[in-house]
């Protein structure tokens, strides 16, 4: 029987253990973890920590359940049922229930937390983690900036949160360096997962003369197709469903991350502590895509400037600038 099961067998992840021994050392056995995502797995942030996850399980040595499409008032309940049922890691975002998730990891000295966060780890045991992938979005936006043609670029985001405005923010960086005259069109669609919304957004950006858009969410992407236009992909890779579409994409790898709790766990060395940096490009939590289709359709020069870019990152001699504030269209 698989070990990855959907919420409605969330009875089978384990015996009930309130009195389990700690964050001690877990032998002779698989790490058990469940994650608790607010939006579907298939969505681009948490597929990302699910893909992660789903590794671990192929390699045998963790236990893996999950609850996907959980509302912020339902999440404070799921976190305490899963740390009921003997989990040794928890695995998910609390952007919207700081409050509620920090104090279930206080109540559950003996549970490890992993959990996305704005801000800092706090106990002994609530460590967090963060998409650093403003690297590689500062490359995709000197793509677009030497792409485009009407110096104009569309900007779709869910919410104005630092996770999303400093992504935003290298994208925009990136491409003033390629093309000083570009402007951009900026919307928040108050939502982390409403395609029809956000393809609708990409439409009215489209008709005010952008003709490169950047996919923060599900849902660009097809706008640009169906309109001739051009995206830039965040987060996952979709130029295989948008193969004439989708230019260049900053991609998040969440591996590093995953790896380095499980075995913390397993040896019984697990804190609280930040694991953002094992997202950024050093510690390969992030990359840029392949250009694949459009290999031949960027400019060489352009190509030329992001090999170099990402060279100067890697070797630490290009610091691409981490600004959380709310961007705004120009």
């Amino acid at each position: 029987m698989s070990t990855i099961h959907r919420r409605g067998v969330l009875a089978a992840a384990g015996a009930l253990a309130l009195a389990r021994p700690g964050l001690a050392q877990v032998a002779g056995r698989k790490v058990k973890v469940a994650s608790i995502y607010t939006v579907p797995v298939e969505q681009q942030w948490v597929s990302r920590i699910h893909k992660a996850l789903t590794a671990a399980v192929a390699r045998g040595d963790t236990e893996y359940v999950w609850s996907e499409n959980v509302s912020n008032t339902d999440y404070e309940r799921v976190m305490r049922e899963y740390a009921q049922k003997g989990m040794d890691l928890i695995v998910g975002e609390a952007f919207g229930v700081e409050r509620a998730a920090r104090k279930v990891a206080t109540d559950f000295p003996k549970t490890a937390f992993l959990i996305g966060s704005s801000f800092g780890p706090s106990g002994r045991n609530f460590a967090v983690f963060d998409n650093w992938i403003q690297e590689p979005a500062y490359l995709t936006g000197l793509v677009a900036g030497g792409m485009t043609k009407s110096n104009l670029i569309g900007m779709v985001g869910g919410y104005p949160i630092p996770e999303v405005n400093r992504l935003m923010h290298a994208f925009m960086d990136g491409a003033r360096e390629a093309n000083k005259d570009v402007k951009f069109l900026v919307t928040f669609i108050g939502s982390w997962f409403d395609p029809p919304k956000a393809k609708e957004a990409a439409f009215a950006m489209i008709d005010r003369g952008a003709d490169i858009l950047y996919a923060e969410r599900f849902g660009v992407s097809d706008a640009a197709k169906e309109r001739g236009k051009l995206a830039i992909g965040n987060v996952i890779d979709t130029q295989a469903q948008y193969p004439q579409t989708v230019v260049a994409s900053a991609l998040w790898h969440m591996e590093a991350t995953i790896d380095r709790a499980l075995a913390k766990v397993k040896d019984g060395s697990f804190t609280a502590e930040d694991y953002g940096q094992f997202s950024t490009m050093k510690f390969g939590g992030a990359s840029l895509a392949p250009f694949g289709t459009f290999d031949d359709k960027i400019p060489a020069a352009i190509k030329e400037l992001v090999k170099t870019r990402e060279a100067e990152i890697r070797d630490g001699l290009f610091r691409v600038n981490v600004n959380d504030s709310e961007p705004k269209s120009s």
